[in-house]
């Protein structure tokens, strides 16, 4: 039914959630996950010191899939998390997202929230929303 879950994360504990989830359903659907880190091009920070937080985030999920015993892709990329869900998921082959509607705190979580809303308009996938 889904061969490859996409899950965009940020590594917030909302993130983890929808991680978790999509691993789950990975292993009793026999299907891969997709892991997607998105570091945002508007970010005035150290590309280094945002690349390394992304491999970190990436790395744990995928740690959690050799626990689970589900392989799981990871995609890194310099982007728009707001606008490039889209051709990420094809990218990764997506037939399904599994996302939540939160991120980080403050601007961040404001900014999460505007993803998934952006992603469930623009992608003609099934999504699935995870608190």
């Amino acid at each position: 039914m889904f061969d490859n879950i996409m899950v965009p994360t940020d590594g917030s504990e909302y993130a983890q959630r929808a991680e978790d989830m999509a691993l789950a359903m990975a292993k009793e659907l026999d299907s891969k996950v997709v892991a997607v880190h998105i570091i945002d091009d508007k970010l005035i920070y150290p590309f280094e010191v945002l690349e390394d937080e992304g491999k970190t985030i990436l790395n744990n999920v995928q740690k959690k899939g050799q626990e689970t015993g589900v392989e799981v892709h990871e995609i890194l990329i310099v982007g728009s998390p707001l606008h490039d869900m889209k051709k990420i998921a094809l990218k990764a082959g997506a037939d399904l997202v599994v996302i939540s509607p939160h991120g980080k705190s403050g601007l961040e979580k404001l900014l999460m929230g505007s993803v998934a809303e952006n992603t469930i308009k623009k992608i003609d996938l099934p999504i699935l929303l995870v608190k």
